[in-house]
């Protein structure tokens, strides 16, 4: 439910703002529990009719881009001198997401209470990352709350530009692939019954492939709506079991063997092992968390186990890089020798974002000459669906004048 409430703040200003809550008494507790006095809280009706209204509520989220402006015009404000609250202010006035406007009120009214930034974002886990909180603490820790915020904008906006390019790469086969399936049953569908009345009536015994063709194109003609729907209901069910928690491991596994996909995402979680702890080290933030934060970024299980394994022998007193030697089949060797030498020379984070910045420009030529990669694949893989179809169909022909003969 939202509320409009009004409450008197620490240093006795009066402060209006819309929160979202279970109730009035759970607003109430929460505002208290912030040293805030509630003076009113009422509950905002919105017009069931407001089209805008609704889509917000519904399908509302901060996109990426947002938040990357968010970080960079915050800390620019910042700089250029303006209180924490007052540049929220005016961040809120120029932005026209309502769920973001929300978080920024409530943001606002956390400072104004006496809170710090990071409590607040940490109230919006869907929204601000542990790494995106954790670096603002550390900020407002240090007194380079500016410096911070930049440093999270930038983190942001490559890893950002790395899965883009990685989905970007990928949409091509995707997208022929697709169109290949609505082809094929649109054939099945309207061309092999036709043929399959041919070979009937010249009654020519047909080989197996040519009979399992034909039943398909008899499923497919008598039910082609729900041919369509079986194939999107299958696509949906492996999206599905791609995003599992059960199925994790083993489609974690599978990315691994793969060729040519498995140095890529080799490459890119180590990228992104080393941006995030480079990121967290420069912000100020402790080697362990560091770790932690970073096993929460990287998505694949075998990295997040690494991860696990370099934070127990920090604490146990052993060398960062001593891990990654014993991993060199998920990370390559130059990630163990460049930890190694900044573990040596006390410049551990410099050596990070060095191999961050490699890597990020493996990834980007990978992904630009991925197509010249995927093309011949594609083309063997028509090539080969073509070639049976037209090999099943096209033989009984053959038999057909044979016996004329």
């Amino acid at each position: 439910m939202l509320f409009t409430y009004k409450a008197k703040l620490k240093n006795g200003e009066i402060f209006e703002g819309t929160m979202e809550s279970k109730d009035r008494f759970t607003l109430s507790r929460e505002l208290r529990l912030r040293g805030d006095t509630p003076l009113s809280i009422i509950e905002k009706k919105e017009n069931v009719l407001n089209i805008d209204s609704l889509f917000q509520r519904f399908f509302g989220k901060v996109g990426i881009q947002e938040l990357i402006l968010f970080t960079k015009n915050l800390s620019e404000m910042l700089r250029a001198g303006l209180s924490l609250s007052r540049a929220l202010s005016v961040l809120e006035k120029q932005n026209k997401n309502v769920t973001f406007n929300k978080i920024l009120n409530d943001l606002a009214a956390e400072i104004n209470s006496g809170g710090s930034l990071s409590i607040g974002l940490a109230r919006f886990p869907n929204v601000f990352s542990k790494l995106f909180v954790s670096m603002t603490k550390a900020g407002e820790e240090s007194g380079n709350l500016a410096g911070a915020l930049s440093e999270v904008g930038l983190n942001l906006e490559k890893s950002h530009s790395l899965n883009k390019k990685v989905k970007g790469a990928l949409i091509y086969p995707g997208v022929i692939i697709s169109v290949m399936v609505v082809i094929g049953v649109l054939m099945f569908a309207f061309v092999v019954p036709t043929l399959a009345k041919t070979f009937k009536d010249l009654g020519t015994t047909l080989p197996a492939s040519t009979q399992f063709i034909i039943s398909l194109g008899d499923f497919f003609s008598n039910h082609l709506i729900l041919s369509f729907v079986l194939i999107i209901v299958f696509v949906l069910g492996l999206i599905y079991l791609f995003r599992a928690e059960f199925m994790a491991k083993y489609f974690d596994y599978l990315v691994l063997k793969i060729p040519i996909i498995n140095n890529m995402v080799k490459e890119l979680n180590t990228a992104r092992t080393a941006r995030t702890m480079s990121s967290l080290l420069l912000s100020g933030v402790s080697i362990s968390r560091s770790i932690e934060i970073t096993e929460d970024v990287v998505q694949n299980i075998y990295y997040k186990k690494v991860l696990r394994e370099a934070k127990e022998a920090i604490e146990k007193g052993s060398q960062f890089s001593s891990v990654f030697e014993k991993n060199t089949n998920l990370y390559p060797v130059m990630m163990s020798e460049m930890i190694q030498v900044g573990e040596e020379t006390g410049k551990l984070s410099e050596m990070l974002l060095n191999i961050a910045f490699f890597y990020e420009e493996e990834i980007e030529n990978k992904t630009k000459n991925m197509s010249t990669i995927i093309e011949p694949a594609l083309m063997v893989l028509v090539g080969a669906a073509v070639g049976f179809f037209a090999v099943s169909m096209i033989s009984p022909l053959y038999s057909v004048m044979n016996n004329i003969k």
